[in-house]
């Protein structure tokens, strides 16, 4: 194994075994307890290998310091330790393939579901690699908790060559990114630092300076109950309205399964209730906020022409905003991006900048004036049971952000 790899595949390993799934549902900062576990456990590593100003903030963030010993931006990494509630990730099993050696991966636990590089052609780019997958039955949570282990490795690798040149560094560990919620309005200022990087790309080589816009929107129908027997022209469904809204947005052009690049989307993502009352919740994305805003009055609409056929019914639409294109604050400050690029350039990787269908802490962190671009971890198929990691992405990742700290150094 190269430099970095053995540590990280046991970082890995040992992380991805933790339960610390988010829930949107929970009105609580982190949503779940087994965040905790994370959380916790990160504490005392960071305190083990001699960072400073080990802190859990109230709302579930754990930040520490590597302290400097030359003058410099304050330089922050990121990761999540909260994996996605959109797919069974209780019981994670990860497993390593050494030495993939280029063929279809199948799954002791599912031996029906097959990563086959014919689908997933990043994969056939990593023969030879150590890879890293669940057992088939849940997601892996590479997302973030290869962040995670990058940034402890990194931290650690600091901590023990306090004679090379690097200004002062904080880390920080959030929970609950997964549901939008991992970036508070205190986090800035506990965090302290002049900019910052996420850890919570793909491919090797990606550095993300523009994410989606993205919105939330809750749709609620009541219809009028009563007895089956006795319901002519009296009963109104609310499950036949519901379907009726959904029906009516437009399927063929703004779903995600329907685009691509920089189309935006409405993604349906609950249905939920019975005859008297349904819930529908969705997710609202687009590159430009006038996308994202026409996005948001064509459901309007749509629940307003729906409730136009049934006035007895009483259909509300709510529309949240969750995070917005790190893009517009970035255009005007590129200084962690630049910063970035030069470092990739010495590690002799070719830089993949393009826009990423999603969000990230740094989004929100961008947004609140702390210029936040995301780099590279090497997950794959995240929030399902074909997701994976190369360990040895993970490394070019760990060599990313050391070298990004010596560049700041250097001034």
């Amino acid at each position: 194994m190269t430099e970095f790899t053995a540590e990280l595949q046991d970082r890995l390993v040992r992380y991805c075994a933790i339960d610390s799934q988010s829930d949107p549902d929970s009105p609580t900062s982190p949503s779940t307890e087994c965040q905790h576990d994370m959380l916790d456990l990160l504490v005392e590593e960071l305190t083990g290998i001699g960072a400073s100003e080990v802190t859990k903030t109230p709302y579930g963030t754990v930040i520490a310091t590597l302290p400097g010993s030359v003058a410099g931006p304050v330089i922050g990494f990121l990761a999540h330790v909260d994996t996605a509630p959109q797919f069974n990730a209780t019981g994670v099993k990860p497993r390593v393939i050494s030495g993939y050696d280029g063929a279809p991966i199948t799954f002791p636990d599912d031996p029906d579901l097959v990563l086959s590089p014919e689908d997933y052609p990043y994969l056939a780019t990593k023969t030879g690699d150590d890879i890293v997958t669940a057992s088939g039955l849940t997601l892996l949570g590479a997302d973030d908790k290869a962040g995670v282990a990058i940034v402890m490795t990194m931290a650690r690798h600091i901590l023990n060559t306090p004679d090379v040149p690097r200004p002062t560094i904080r880390v920080a560990f959030t929970a609950d990114e997964e549901i939008g919620r991992g970036v508070l309005e205190q986090l800035p200022k506990d965090l302290g630092v002049d900019f910052a990087y996420t850890l919570d790309g793909a491919e090797e080589g990606e550095i993300i300076y523009e994410t989606f816009s993205a919105d939330f929107g809750v749709v609620t129908v009541k219809g009028v109950s009563i007895h089956p027997g006795d319901a002519k022209d009296k009963l109104v469904n609310a499950i036949h309205l519901a379907s009726k809204i959904v029906g009516t947005l437009p399927q063929a052009t703004m779903t995600p399964e329907t685009t691509e690049g920089t189309e935006g989307f409405i993604h349906l993502i609950e249905m939920k209730g019975d005859a008297y009352q349904m819930e529908l919740r969705l997710i609202l994305r687009d590159f430009e906020m006038e996308g994202l805003e026409a996005k948001g009055t064509l459901l309007r609409q749509v629940c307003e022409a729906v409730a136009a056929t049934e006035p007895r019914a009483e259909i509300t639409c709510t529309i949240t905003p969750q995070y917005r294109n790190m893009r517009y604050w970035l255009e005007k400050d590129m200084t962690p991006v630049d910063l970035a690029r030069a470092a990739l350039a010495d590690l002799g990787l070719q830089e993949r900048s393009v826009p990423i269908r999603g969000g990230t802490d740094g989004s929100r962190l961008t947004e609140f004036g702390v210029p936040c671009p995301n780099l590279f971890t090497g997950m794959q198929n995240v929030h399902g049971p074909l997701e994976w990691v190369s360990v040895q992405d993970m490394a070019l990742a760990t060599q990313l952000c050391l070298k990004i700290a010596d560049r700041a150094a250097q001034g």
